[in-house]
């Protein structure tokens, strides 16, 4: 495993990434430079790409002491760039990322339209990595410049959801095995498609039965809706016909000739008549009305039953679909939880990006939670016959990694839940650290290391706050509900650990199989 992460020599054409790759050596730009700056460019690592066969990138290591970024597929590297990080006050932080956006021809809303060719977006506060200018040293304000013909052709070749690692020092994949890494399920990954296919079905029907009920619901209703004022109109009428009996009553009571009590009669066999007439009315009224009443509770209640099972059944489904996509898990020490995430493809609502489906997160038991366990990123490189072959980066001391892995107890439902449908490209992030404020539903896990400088991430606006509820789903008309969090970017010393604002829920997440 270490000669294929650290050398990987191969001979073989590489088809899959096209012929202007191999070109991609020759085309360092040089620019006019100072004697001193001169210097500092002669020592700055060239460009390389492997001698072999290029597969998918799965990750890609920014080196912020080497000024250099690689990136790794399957079997090792496949490109080494020269880069240009942040300057002293906006350095660029340090931590693990994933893109979360790409645009070829991108203007900066942030630096007076500077253009940032192919532009592959790491924070949603304006760090991404980009093509532009190197002088050989740190000098951007918090993105990480690469070569302008390096970017572009690596542009096409990434995808959104990519890890992408910017470590202090330099640190490089080395393959580690482990009881508590993934060992997928060969017939739970066969039978994966047909489980989502029966379960978008079941939450297809769920959804049409839910509507229909929510539609008699509001029938039922609309009919009820005009009952009380009827029924309004009918109580005065017998009570004013009530009246004119009352009064015809003590009329023929006070009545002192024959004529007067004839007449008193006459006005009393009317008003018996009316008040009589407007009693059947109200009673016949009441009568017609209970159904009513009762057909909107029936149909509410039903509504409420056919809501709950397409509940039930969207999150079943969707499930079911994710277990499709590589799985990504966060173990945060300081939070003593354990979050899931997986790229559900949907774009995102409100423009820009991807949805990642956030709805797992548990606790988790750590074993002498006072010691650092340090910041290791475990990968899943590629299918093996026995499972899966991991890769582990250390990018922050202080446990080494398979001890930090020994000190964590996870919940066995949530492996249970994951594990068996794991797949290449899954990974597993351990760290002292809290989840980033920069963390929300458009992002894959956004974590930074707090004791590294943050300038160019803290002078940067934060990301705006947003609800967004959506019914469209994600492929088949599912509903989901997807809250920013709302990020704030702390404007103290960003070297010290207790200032930083980290992502928080809302409120605990719950899920129906728990």
């Amino acid at each position: 495993m270490r000669d294929r992460l650290t050398t990987a020599q191969s001979t073989s054409a590489m088809r899959r990434w096209g012929p202007g790759i191999a070109t991609l050596a020759a085309m360092m730009a040089f620019a006019a430079l100072s004697p001193a700056g001169a210097a500092k460019q002669a020592r700055q690592a060239a460009e390389a790409v492997a001698p072999r066969q290029a597969g998918d990138p799965i990750m890609a290591i920014v080196s912020i002491k080497s000024q250099q970024v690689t990136f790794y597929d399957a079997d090792g590297w496949i490109l080494r760039a020269p880069v240009s990080t942040g300057t002293t006050g906006r350095e660029t932080p340090a931590g693990v990322f994933a893109i979360l956006e790409k645009d070829k021809d991108h203007r900066s809303t942030m630096y007076d339209d500077a253009w940032m060719p192919n532009m592959q977006r790491i924070t949603w506060n304006g760090i991404a990595l980009h093509g532009g200018p190197l002088p050989g040293y740190a000098a951007s304000h918090g993105c990480v410049r690469m070569p302008f013909g390096f970017a572009e052709n690596l542009f096409d070749k990434t995808y959104i959801g990519m890890r992408v690692i910017i470590s202090p020092h330099d640190t490089v994949p080395t393959e580690i095995s482990h009881p508590s890494l993934f060992v997928p399920k060969p017939e739970a990954i066969a039978a994966a498609p047909r489980r989502a296919d029966k379960l978008s079905v079941e939450a297809e029907e769920a959804t049409r039965a839910a509507d229909e009920a929510k539609k008699a619901a509001s029938v039922a209703a609309k009919e009820a809706a005009s009952l009380p004022a009827a029924l309004r109109k009918l109580e005065q009428q017998k009570a004013r016909a009530d009246a004119e009996l009352a009064f015809a009553d003590k009329t023929l009571a006070n009545a002192k000739t024959d004529q007067a009590r004839a007449k008193a009669e006459e006005l009393k066999q009317k008003a018996v008549a009316k008040a009589a007439d407007a009693a059947t009315q109200l009673d016949t009224a009441k009568a017609a009305a209970q159904p009513k009443r009762d057909a909107v509770a029936v149909t509410k209640e039903a509504a409420k039953v056919a809501a709950a099972r397409k509940a039930e059944a969207v999150k079943a489904a969707t499930d079911a679909k994710l277990a499709g996509e590589p799985v990504s898990v966060y173990i945060s020490r300081a939070t003593q939880k354990l979050y899931v995430r997986r790229n559900t493809h949907k774009p995102a609502p409100d423009g820009g990006g991807e949805v990642f489906d956030t709805s797992i997160e548990a606790p988790v038991t750590i074993r002498n939670p006072e010691q650092p366990l340090g910041t290791h990123i475990f990968t899943a490189m590629a299918k093996t016959d026995a499972g899966l072959r991991w890769s582990v980066v250390t990018i922050e001391n202080g446990d080494e990694a398979r001890n930090a892995l020994d000190r964590i107890t996870i919940p066995q439902d949530v492996w249970d839940r994951i594990g068996p449908t794991a797949l290449p490209r899954s990974s597993i992030v351990v760290s002292d650290e809290p989840l980033s404020s920069e963390t929300n539903y458009r992002t894959e896990f956004v974590a930074v290391l707090s004791n590294e400088p943050q300038g160019g991430f803290i002078t940067r606006k934060p990301t705006a706050p947003a609800m967004i509820a959506s019914d469209d789903g994600w492929d088949n008309g599912f509903g989901f509900f997807f809250q920013q969090r709302d990020p704030y970017v702390q404007q103290a010393n960003p070297r010290r650990r207790s200032q930083y604002q980290y992502y928080q829920p809302a409120q605990p997440m719950q899920r129906g199989f728990w």
